[in-house]
Parts: structure tokens; C-alpha cells; sequence
């Protein structure tokens, strides 16, 4: 197995728009990334989440990006879509004002990153940080002033194998994000000020 890391140079980064949707697909795989969730998570109440895991969520993923919304970021090496990342602006994922913990910190416009997904053969390679930067600008280029992020704290989680998906702190404080709520000891509320 290849443990070299990836360099920013190599990749090429897409917003997951109809053209691409065969690539996202090929990258989640026949179980949906996340064991059939195929990035429904915060987007979609838990009764109808549980009801469609699997090929429903799929469709419903499908659905968004037919209607031109644009769920996230692909990153590609040499062509291979490689990795994801769910960035868009926070009303998309209705799920976080359901949760006590993320539940809005203001009434700022946000955009916010959900999840990351890398290929397994291309884990341990820092990919994880390419994607939030890349996520960072394309989030700037669509007019963002402020990121938010709700990743695991290594430090405080006794399960981070499970919430992995959602990044761990320490990545996200070396890329400039500050936590600025702290509801659970496991999980704060951390921001990007995008400078104009």
C-alpha cells in the first residue's frame, strides 16, 4: 500500500454537479460511503434517513444534484475521484439546527462542512487537509464569509473510528478555524473568517 503523502499540486478539486455525479458514485461505492448514507445525514430528519439508508439515500443524493445544487467537492488524482467533501451553505442541512449541540451559534450566513469521505487506499495521506482547503476556497469563490465545521475532538471522544467523518479539530485549528461554541465535550462549533 502506498503511504506517500499526496501533494496539493497532484489534485484537481470539482463541485459535484451532474457532469460528475458517475464520479461520486464510483467513490462512495455500492454501501454509500458511510454504511448507505450517502451524505444524508444532516440533510434529512433520522426516522427518514433510517427508513431510506441504502439505495434511498442514493436517489436522494442523486435528486439534489439533479435539481443544480451542489452538494460538496470532489478531489481527483490523475482523473480518480479520490475524496469528498460536503461543503454548502449551512441551510442545506437542516439536521444541525435539530441537534442542542450544533444548533446555530448566531444568525450569520454560514456555509458549513459535514463530512469528508477518502478512499481507503489514499487514507493516511493527508488528503483530509487538502480537501478542507479546498473546500475553503471553493466555499470563497461562491461568495461564503464564514465556514463553519463541527468535527470530532480527538482529546475528549471515546469513539472517534465512528465520528471520523465529520474531520477531528486539530486539523481544522491548523487551517486557521477558531471554535467559537461548545455545547459537548466531544463535538465544538468552529468558524473560518474569510478575509475580503
Amino acid at each position: 500500500m502506498d503511504t506517500e503523502m499526496i501533494s496539493e499540486k497532484e489534485l484537481i478539486f470539482k463541485p459535484v454537479t451532474k457532469a460528475v455525479w458517475s464520479d461520486l458514485e464510483e467513490l462512495f461505492g455500492k454501501h454509500g460511503a458511510y454504511g448507505g448514507c450517502w451524505c444524508m445525514w444532516w440533510r434529512i430528519k433520522r426516522s427518514d434517513f433510517n427508513k431510506q439508508t441504502g439505495e434511498g439515500n442514493r436517489q436522494a443524493l442523486k435528486n439534489i444534484v439533479g435539481s443544480g445544487t451542489i452538494p460538496g467537492i470532489l478531489a481527483y488524482l490523475k482523473g480518480k475521484p479520490i475524496g469528498w467533501c460536503s461543503v454548502a451553505p449551512r441551510k442545506q442541512f437542516p439536521v444541525l439546527d435539530r441537534s442542542p449541540i450544533l444548533k446555530r451559534v448566531d444568525a450569520e450566513p454560514v456555509w458549513s462542512i459535514v463530512c469528508f469521505f477518502v478512499a481507503k487506499s489514499f487514507r493516511h495521506r493527508g488528503l483530509s487537509g487538502l480537501l478542507l482547503k479546498g473546500a475553503i476556497e471553493y466555499a470563497k469563490q461562491n461568495g461564503a464569509t464564514i465556514i463553519e465545521a463541527y468535527p470530532v475532538d480527538k482529546k475528549s471522544s471515546k469513539n472517534t473510528s465512528l465520528d471520523a467523518f465529520t474531520g477531528f479539530v486539530q486539523n481544522f485549528l491548523r487551517m486557521g478555524f477558531k471554535e467559537v461554541m461548545r455545547r459537548s465535550d466531544t463535538r465544538p462549533i468552529l468558524r473560518y473568517y474569510i478575509q475580503s
